[in-house]
């Protein structure tokens, strides 16, 4: 038995009418490395942030270690 697959389509709904889209302007150089270095900023402070949670957690798991050893 095999169920029938009904056939999937996706409509791309039109534009706003009268809405334009606004002109593609390249990038020099220099503002792509910026916005890279900004998004990996990011990424970084999230892992720190990430990390110093991880941290906290290692330090109550080892206290009740201790707890549990002695």
């Amino acid at each position: 038995m095999t169920a029938d697959k009904q056939p999937t389509t996706t409509t791309k709904q039109p534009a706003a009418e009268g809405a334009t889209r606004k002109a593609w302007v390249p990038k020099s150089p220099v503002e792509v490395v910026l916005e890279q270095i900004g998004k990996q900023e990011k990424r970084v402070a999230a892992l720190q942030k990430e990390l110093d949670q991880e941290k906290i957690l290692l330090v109550k798991l080892a206290k009740a270690k201790a707890a549990l050893e002695a």
